[in-house]
């Protein structure tokens, strides 16, 4: 998320100005540009554009701010800081301080959340009609390559240039009993705490959400068809996560997938829902949330009557400036499954505002995008894994530590782990992995360290700063492991790490 979408001092009165000076309207359109969808990347493409002088209409169905504010990242973050007091409260102790036994409140953590997205909302909204965006609150479907449907109302809007930014949805699987589950949508919602939660899936979706409700006092299993959690992230974050989660008593049944699930009363109790698996697993939970991924949400938009086409899985197929194959229509975001991140959806609205309507043509730079699982601790990435990084190059060289923190000499500290991966030729760092607490701050630093092509050489240059997680990245002088393609006989190289 960032303020610029938020309220800015820019008045209605300027951005018209703008508008007529930079943006020459065409009389047989009613706008210059027609936003679908209300999301992070939708908003941002929306007010640049009407920065630059457009006449700007975005509508939206159900609340400004998309999948990351009202129901993604900002109150999902806000659930797991809420789980990491139970840490703080026993290591606290350790520290000296006496407290009395800590009570959680669901509801009271309900309400909280609710108020902020409500405060972020407005502030979204009053934004954009800062900005002199026209926001209507209604569905909108294509009619033809450049008649938009708005079904609230009735009316249809031509529109010289279409977004479409209507993000993704929770993609479920088939199974018997499926409408007893939950998605991602409705568990911050839930009216009662479940003390037991069965999480379908091991992405990070599902991972974050079996680590934050773990935190907070629920009993929790993982059910996960791969025979690891995380697929796609480096392999040692991977095992380090699935060991802290076991320490933590979260049940993770690997190899194993939901087939059905059949909701029981059982006496005067609340109705449970009794969770079968693949492999005769039998499980009883309050809540199961089903976490296997998300789908572009693309069903219901005309895209047929327009011509635009999709892939197989229902995204919208876009070059390198967000172009779909009819010209005049665009997508940027998860609609388009490529890099299914807030801040990518947000730069592709940017770029391609900036480039369709300011003269100021650029492209998003889809290499080393950095990226966190907010699991406790948690994971922070950029770059290449190790696996990738062997297919890729003749010659790798990894460097990795595992370690207590400083806190870990008075409390049972989880091991961290910092992992990068380098090229065995260059020296230039291909990926850094860590697993650690506050890892997606370190990660969002290191990784303009990454974009400007730094060297484990330049790196051991920096001064440490001491006692800090960071200093071990920094002290790292051999590597651990070398991989060495081009002389197939050679062993592997293996060293203790600083």
């Amino acid at each position: 998320m960032n303020d610029m979408d938020l309220v800015q001092p820019t008045s209605t009165h300027s951005a018209t100005a703008a508008r007529a000076s930079v943006v020459p309207h065409q009389p047989e359109f009613d706008v210059d540009f027609f936003v679908i969808g209300g999301g992070s990347g939708g908003v941002r493409a929306a007010r640049v554009a009407s920065k630059h002088g457009a006449k700007v209409m975005l509508a939206e169905e159900y609340r400004l701010g998309g999948t990351c504010v009202i129901r993604g990242c900002v109150p999902k973050k806000l659930f797991v800081y809420a789980g990491r007091f139970s840490d703080k409260f026993d290591e606290a102790a350790a520290f000296g301080w006496r407290l009395s036994v800590p009570r959680f409140d669901w509801p009271s953590l309900v309400a909280a959340k609710d108020h902020e997205i409500a405060r972020l909302e407005e502030l979204y909204s009053a934004g954009q009609e800062t900005a002199g965006v026209e926001v209507v609150r209604s569905s909108a479907i294509l009619e033809d390559a450049h008649t938009v449907h708005l079904l609230g109302d009735g009316r249809r809007v031509r529109a010289r240039t279409i977004l479409i930014a209507t993000g993704a949805r929770p993609e479920l699987a088939a199974f018997e009993g499926i409408e007893h589950g939950i998605t991602s949508n409705e568990i911050f919602d839930l009216k009662t705490f479940p003390r037991k939660l069965v999480v379908g899936g091991a992405g990070y979706i599902a991972m974050e959400f079996a680590g934050l409700f773990a935190a907070l006092g629920s009993d929790i299993t993982v059910v996960c068809r791969g025979s690891n959690v995380l697929r796609g992230f480096d392999e040692d974050a991977r095992q380090a996560v699935a060991a802290s989660y076991t320490n933590r008593g979260i049940k993770l049944m690997l190899s194993d997938s939901i087939v059905r699930l059949e909701r029981k009363a059982e006496g005067d109790k609340a109705a449970r829902i009794d969770v079968t698996t693949e492999q005769g697993g039998r499980l009883m939970a309050d809540q199961v949330l089903l976490a296997f991924g998300r789908a572009p949400n693309t069903t219901a938009l005309g895209l047929e009557r327009a011509g635009v086409k999709t892939g197989r899985d229902g995204a919208i197929a876009v070059d390198a400036n967000s172009r779909t194959n009819i010209p005049n229509i665009y997508a940027v975001g998860d609609v388009t499954n490529q890099f299914n991140l807030t801040p990518v959806a947000i730069r592709e609205g940017h770029a391609f505002a900036d480039s369709a309507f300011g003269n100021k043509a650029w492209q998003v730079d889809y290499s080393n995008i950095p990226t966190a699982v907010f699991s406790s601790p948690e994971i922070g990435t950029v770059g290449l894994t190790e696996l990738e990084a062997r297919a890729q190059y003749p010659a790798v060289d990894i460097y990795k530590v595992r370690f207590r923190p400083l806190t870990a000499a008075v409390t049972a500290c989880e091991t961290s782990l910092l992992k990068v991966v380098v090229d065995g030729e260059s020296e230039r760092i291909l990926g850094i992995h860590i697993f650690a607490e506050e890892a997606g701050e370190m990660i969002q630093v290191l990784a303009i360290a990454i974009g400007s092509g730094a060297t484990m050489k330049r790196f051991a240059s920096v001064m440490a700063v001491h006692p800090t997680i960071g200093e071990e990245i920094v002290g790292m002088l051999t590597p651990t492991v070398r991989y060495d393609g081009r002389e197939a006989s050679m062993p592997l190289v293996t060293s203790v790490a600083h």
